[in-house]
């Protein structure tokens, strides 16, 4: 009898257990996850101004030498460094005592033989002497009075003067000092910076790009005389209020170095800028119905820059870049791309084609 009741028991358990069961679900994989959200840019067609910088070096208008024709000893200097001056102004005063001597024994020279020819006419006109004899003293007389010529032109080289406008550099030779034509350094310079001329150098790809973008005449020759204006950044980095214009273009490219010098010149009435400066050449070009592309929407993929595309149904492709030039924020397109086509601007290193985004403004 008991050991039915035990049978009775376990049976209805074991009754109950299939009937109710375990409620837990099985288990599942985790959710995927939403698509990233991201920045977007519609692309508008716009006139671009690109600017291109190019170290350069300044120089007067006229950056002139001042070098004695004469040896001598510096007597007088009648200016100073940095000195506002005159064409035509007296600069320095050479010792001409020797000089002095020199013209008194040429000028005697030519009265002795002013004297001979004298003493000559009246024999030859006689028939006494031959007149061979005369012109050998009208030679040698004319031989003395070249040298008397050139001493006293050599007197009036000891007055140094100024041969043009600007202002007096270093004045190494002071007075006292023996100088002639043929020492290491000139007594001065004299510099004029009513305008200043600034050279800068380009290489080849640079000179072609510029080339493209200046505008020229019915020959297909540059016209700088409409070329835009240039600005020069001085060396404190702020920009020279007068604009410049490029003047001259040197299309013989330097074997060596491989670029070519160019000149651009800027009025310099306030005399704000000086000879010998350093500073940059900022060179406009406008690109008219280009894009703007910022350089956080770019990959690299062998060699070449691709965006992703936004499509329809919120996935991106990718499409790559016919690029022209660069600017400090990104990259310049001109074809390739239809008018309001929308890009990814943001986190575009972990994107794939075909993969979706939840684009934001």
């Amino acid at each position: 009898m008991k050991k039915l009741s035990i049978i009775g028991i376990l049976s209805a358990v074991l009754l109950l257990s299939s009937c109710f069961g375990s409620s837990e679900k099985p288990a599942q994989g985790p959710a995927a996850p939403p698509p990233p959200s991201l920045k977007v840019a519609k692309l508008e067609k716009q006139d671009l101004t690109i600017y291109n910088e190019f170290s350069t070096t300044l120089e007067g208008k006229q950056n002139v030498e001042i070098w004695p024709k004469v040896s001598g000893f510096v007597q007088e200097v009648y200016v100073e460094e940095g000195q506002k001056i005159k064409k035509g102004q007296l600069l320095f005063k050479l010792e001409t005592q020797t000089l002095n001597q020199d013209a008194n024994a040429a000028k005697a020279s030519v009265n002795v033989a002013q004297v001979e020819v004298d003493k000559l006419k009246p024999l030859v006109e006689k028939n006494i002497i031959s007149p061979v004899q005369l012109e050998t003293a009208k030679a040698q007389l004319a031989q003395a009075q070249a040298n008397y010529q050139s001493v006293t032109s050599n007197i009036g080289y000891s007055r140094i003067t100024s041969p043009v406008d600007g202002y007096i550099g270093e004045i190494p030779f002071k007075i006292g000092a023996l100088v002639s034509s043929a020492m290491a350094k000139p007594l001065t310079t004299v510099s004029d910076i009513s305008e200043v001329r600034a050279y800068f150098s380009m290489n080849e790809k640079e000179l072609l790009k510029l080339k493209e973008s200046l505008p020229k005449n019915d020959n297909n020759v540059l016209d700088l005389e409409k070329a835009p204006e240039v600005t020069l950044i001085m060396i404190n980095g702020e920009d020279y209020a007068e604009p410049g214009k490029i003047a001259m273009i040197n299309t013989i490219i330097n074997s060596t170095t491989g670029s070519v010098t160019a000149r651009a010149d800027f009025d310099n009435k306030n005399n704000l800028l000086s000879s010998g400066s350093t500073g940059k050449i900022k060179i406009p070009t406008v690109y008219s119905g280009a894009y703007e592309i910022p350089q956080t929407a770019t990959i690299d993929l062998q060699g070449k820059k691709l965006v992703y595309v936004l499509k329809e149904d919120n996935t991106v492709t990718t499409m790559p870049l016919d690029i022209i030039t660069t600017t400090p924020q990104g990259f310049v397109v001109e074809n390739g791309i239809e008018d309001g086509t929308t890009i990814v601007i943001e986190g575009v290193s972990k994107l794939k084609d075909g993969m979706a985004i939840n684009p934001a403004k």
